[in-house]
């Protein structure tokens, strides 16, 4: 029992430690981590996962965390999972804040090139994701249409059609239309079938 909460601590130690650019650039490594290397969830799961994560507030890779470490071990699962994902960043941040001061960062050139080097990788590494997730849900070129017309609303900022949260509910509203609707097709062609 305890082995499993140490893996999960450790392995998310290791993704909060070692992932820049926030939870969207983390998700290819944690979908590496806990689906390909631990097998702790299936794929298709992990999809769901990352629906569920992302439409709660908070943070992306926390709430990630918290899902897989209650599935594993419950309460205490979730809170080593938590742990290794924050702790990372607030010893960072506790280093930085302790070591270097703002004009130090602004004003020293090395530390401008790690970041202008860091940012494409950052974009790779939320990139890669997309692609994944989109495979796993199973987008096709008939269906693709329905993310890039939201991200591009999404991308427009006008006041009304550029809220993500519109197209969170829009997107289960019509899920469960669809299913309603489905369970009622089958539903009557197993009545056909009876009588």
């Amino acid at each position: 029992m305890k082995g499993i909460l140490l893996q999960l601590f450790l392995s998310f130690f290791k993704i909060g430690a070692f992932t820049f650019g926030g939870g969207w650039a983390m998700i290819s490594i944690i979908e590496k981590e806990i689906v390909d290397k631990h097998q702790w969830i299936g794929r298709e799961e992990f999809l769901d996962l990352l629906a569920v994560a992302q439409s709660l507030p908070g943070i992306l890779a926390v709430n990630i965390s918290v899902a897989v470490g209650d599935k594993l071990r419950g309460r205490s699962g979730s809170v080593c999972a938590a742990l290794g994902t924050i702790l990372p960043s607030f010893l960072i941040i506790l280093a930085i804040a302790i070591f270097l001061t703002p004009d130090i960062i602004k004003d020293n050139p090395i530390v401008s090139r790690i970041f202008m080097g860091i940012r494409p990788a950052v974009v790779a590494l939320i990139v890669a994701p997309v692609i994944s997730a989109a495979k796993s849900a199973k987008i096709n070129w008939k269906t693709a249409f329905i993310p890039i017309a939201v991200a591009l609303l999404i991308w427009t900022k006008w006041p009304v059609v550029s809220n993500p949260i519109i197209y969170i509910v829009l997107g289960g509203a019509v899920n469960i239309f669809v299913y309603r609707r489905s369970m009622q097709a089958v539903n009557g062609s197993r009545k056909g079938g009876i009588e």
